[in-house]
């Protein structure tokens, strides 16, 4: 095993369970990658240096003993919006936060699989936007070309993951957090069902909105790690039926009827798709149609979904930011959306959360014809370092319309989509969006995962900084 990049999730848990190396060894060689990286990279908020050895030496203990759990000693990484105990949740906010006395559920999962957390990674402020850069940490990096952005709000996550400093790491995705970035770093982000990894101690995190996710190099690590962090507390207001998802990863999906959507969703702000994105993703409509299955375009039925979402998005902030230490650090454009929230947290609020049951029933009817959409990720390639970083709040949200106008509606449904990656535009990596009804992540998996097989798209990895990225991976 090379200490240069970091070994898959599944082969590192069967290298451990089989002897081959050390837990130590692994979580020294990650954490020597992410200091090394956190100058020019820099993916994480927090380094859990010395906590993350002490459990990698209790992990090894276990091994040698016969203790054999799914994740067991296998290093790991989960972004700044999740409770590790011991350590502060900034969620990309400036100053100083205290420590949390317990685990998030998502967290106390994964460590009941026996994954050893390595650090909390950078996000944008409060997740709002699709790019990871702040005055409380500075600007995470794309490993694919360090002048642009991963993508945020999982940015952190998706950079740590792309540049091999961890084999996979949890992220979260409240309008395409995890999809975004996973697009935009050639990586594959799981956007699970509503609870499907609980967002525990808030049972609804931004209205119900928000949902823990994965990112991975590939299919199985994606859906292995959805495995370990899976299930709810006791608490928990969503408990969608238990699923295997790496079982999933095997399965032939047999020939399915695929909707090719490439007309972005209702919109107050101008969105169009980028030329060079379009043919990457029809690209992909021509490889699923060559496997076998039936492609044709068609467009769900969303209607006025967005007038849904704001309250919802902006409610979700106003929580969030009444929570922070030193409210006066907040971006002027989160102290607007906090406000906005504020305003729309009473009768908009309830009315945007009744017409869920509505809107489930009206693109539901979609899947009757279809049993996939497979729409792109975003309508642009990632945009440079500082690009939207200083834009005030109207221009902002139109920026971050025009590039990413896809993702969100699936948040506010509630249900799965996984991002795969798509190939390049001009060195720059794009995404595909896999997106089904309720409780559909296996059907998803398997048909990411035959993508996979025929692609390879793992096997790439960012260049060094004196070679160039691909122009085209199809």
């Amino acid at each position: 095993m090379t200490p240069d990049r970091a070994v898959g999730l599944a082969e590192s848990a069967r290298a451990l369970a089989d002897g081959e190396v050390t837990s130590r060894a692994l979580v020294a060689q990650a954490l020597a990658r992410i200091e090394g990286t956190q100058g020019s990279l820099n993916a994480f908020r927090v380094i859990r240096t010395e906590a993350a050895l002490a459990e990698a030496e209790a992990a090894d203990k276990e091994l040698a003993a016969g203790g054999r759990r799914p994740l067991l000693g296998v290093p790991v990484a989960v972004k700044d919006d999740m409770n590790v105990a011991g350590e502060p949740t900034a969620f990309g906010c400036g100053g100083e936060f205290p420590p949390v006395a317990e685990d998030g559920e998502a967290v106390r999962r994964l460590r009941a699989a026996g994954a050893v957390i390595v650090g909390k990674t950078n996000t944008c402020e409060l997740g709002q936007w699709p790019f990871t850069e702040g005055p409380a940490f500075g600007a995470t990096r794309n490993p694919w070309s360090p002048e642009h952005t991963p993508g945020g709000s999982s940015g952190g996550s998706a950079a740590a993951v792309a540049a091999g400093l961890v084999p996979a790491a949890l992220g979260s995705d409240g309008a395409g957090s995890v999809r975004i970035p996973a697009s935009w770093t050639h990586l594959i982000g799981i956007k699970p069902q509503r609870g499907r990894i609980s967002t525990w101690p808030r049972g609804e995190s931004f209205q119900g909105i928000t949902v823990n996710g994965t990112l991975a190099r590939t299919v199985a690590d994606a859906a292995l790690l959805l495995d370990a962090a899976a299930g709810n507390h006791d608490l928990d207001p969503h408990r969608p039926p238990a699923l295997n998802a790496s079982e999933a990863v095997g399965r032939v999906p047999g020939r399915l009827r695929i909707a090719l959507s490439l007309k972005p969703p209702f919109t107050a702000l101008p969105a169009r798709l980028q030329p060079e994105v379009r043919a990457r993703i029809v690209q992909l409509a021509e490889k699923l149609s060559a496997l076998g299955h039936v492609v044709e375009e068609a467009d769900p039925p969303y209607g006025q979904i967005g007038l849904t979402f704001v309250p919802r998005a902006t409610a979700g902030i106003a929580e969030w930011a009444s929570e922070v230490p030193f409210p006066a650090l907040l971006d002027p454009r989160t102290r607007g959306a906090a406000r906005l929230g504020r305003l729309l947290g009473g009768a908009p609020l309830r009315a945007a959360r009744r017409a869920e049951a509505a809107l489930h029933r009206r693109i539901g009817t979609f899947y009757e014809s279809y049993d996939v959409i497979l729409a792109p990720t975003t309508a642009a390639p990632p945009p440079r370092i500082g690009a939207m970083l200083g834009l005030g709040g109207f221009a902002t949200d139109r920026a971050m319309i025009a590039a990413c106008p896809y993702a969100w509606p699936w948040n506010v449904l509630g249900w799965p989509g996984v991002n795969v990656p798509a190939g390049f535009v001009s060195g720059l990596p794009v995404g595909a969006q896999l997106l089904g009804p309720a409780n559909s992540e296996p059907l998803l998996i398997s048909l990411a995962a035959q993508l996979e097989a025929e692609l390879r798209w793992h096997e790439l990895w960012p260049p060094q900084r004196d070679e160039a990225a691909p122009t085209a991976v199809v």
